[in-house]
């Protein structure tokens, strides 16, 4: 089904009681984590979307109970002189989770077919081939057993307006707004149209993309982390394994432990 950004603009209220489900996702990824690490197994989050969406916000809550020992937040910026040296994707690959982890990152891989193609820092050329570059990429990711979650968190230029405008206000998140903010604003059909190209050639199977109305903060971190999760325990066993029978007897033996009925 060909996906419209369009249809991703109502911002509805959100009518739960945002706290406690907020809580509840939380302790849900919680375990989700930790079934990556008891499983072995290995999945990338990834979000791309509009400056000020509240992506960042998204990524917070979502790794809020993670243990940090087995999750990467990769924040993707202007790739470096010398990850401009290689393949685009190289800088990706090195970033890309171990078995028992989580690697989310913040932008990616798709800033080839999005901002290089609009602001004319790779040839048309380049950025055409990129799609089926990307799509190799991720379908050799999950065929070697890792799943891809791909969010992109949508909001109408009204609202970037605003959250723009509270990042200035607030003194300690006007680091978080710059000049390149207002350059992208300002080309906002552009982007649309490379958006809309970049959903219809790379929303595969192996790797879908899911659309997050992100015009109303609560209902959009909630959508966005049921999502996730969803696509996370499709991937992975959720059932924990048995306690260790020696290490059972060793704490037997330790201080009389006795496993509750």
């Amino acid at each position: 089904m060909t996906i419209k950004l369009s249809d991703y603009e109502e911002g509805r209220d959100y009518a739960g009681d945002f706290d406690k489900d907020l809580e509840k996702l939380q302790k849900r990824l919680e375990r989700i984590q930790t079934a990556h690490i008891l499983h072995h197994k290995r999945s990338v989050v990834m979000f791309e979307g509009w400056d000020a969406a509240g992506k960042g916000g998204i990524i917070k809550r979502m790794t809020a109970l993670f243990d940090p020992r087995y999750y990467d937040v990769w924040p993707i910026s202007a790739p470096t002189k010398e990850e401009l040296s290689r393949h685009f994707l190289w800088r990706f690959w090195t970033k890309l989770p171990g078995a028992g982890e989580i690697g989310v990152f913040d932008r990616s891989w798709y800033g080839r077919v999005l901002v290089e193609r609009v602001e004319g820092f790779c040839s048309k050329k380049e950025w055409k081939r990129g799609y089926d570059e990307i799509n190799a990429f991720e379908a050799q990711q999950v065929e070697s057993g890792t799943a891809i979650v791909k969010l992109f968190i949508h909001i109408t230029q009204k609202e970037q307006d605003k959250q723009l405008a509270q990042r200035l206000d607030d003194p300690w998140k006007r680091w978080k707004t710059g000049a390149d903010d207002y350059r992208n604003r300002s080309r906002r059909k552009e982007y649309l149209e490379a958006m809309h190209d970049m959903f219809d050639e790379t929303d595969t199977k192996a790797a879908p993309w899911h659309v997050i109305d992100g015009n109303n903060r609560k209902s959009g971190r909630i959508s966005a982390l049921t999502a996730i999760a969803d696509a996370l325990e499709k991937h992975v066993p959720m059932d924990p394994p048995p306690a260790n029978p020696a290490v059972v007897e060793l704490a037997r033996e330790a201080f009389g432990y006795k496993p509750k009925a």
